[in-house]
């Protein structure tokens, strides 16, 4: 039983880790919305878990006729 239940947390730390390094790299590579272009916060933390930084000519804004940028409300 011991070692089922340690296969078990085994199993479960490596997929959390696997899905920490896709999420992360899929946002730094995805359409951003221009109020979080140069989100700082996010950069650092993605470069930490990933180990590379964000490449800017992936990126590109998105979103620029949303209610949030729009002043016709």
């Amino acid at each position: 039983m011991t070692i089922l239940f340690s296969l078990f947390v085994i199993g479960w730390v490596a997929v959390a880790l696997i899905g920490t390094q896709a999420y992360f790299r899929g946002e730094q590579s995805k359409p951003i919305h221009e109020r979080n272009w140069r989100s700082n916060d996010f950069d650092q933390l993605a470069e930490s878990i990933t180990g590379r930084p964000t490449d800017f000519g992936d990126r590109v804004a998105v979103y620029s006729g949303d209610a949030f940028s729009s002043t016709n409300l």
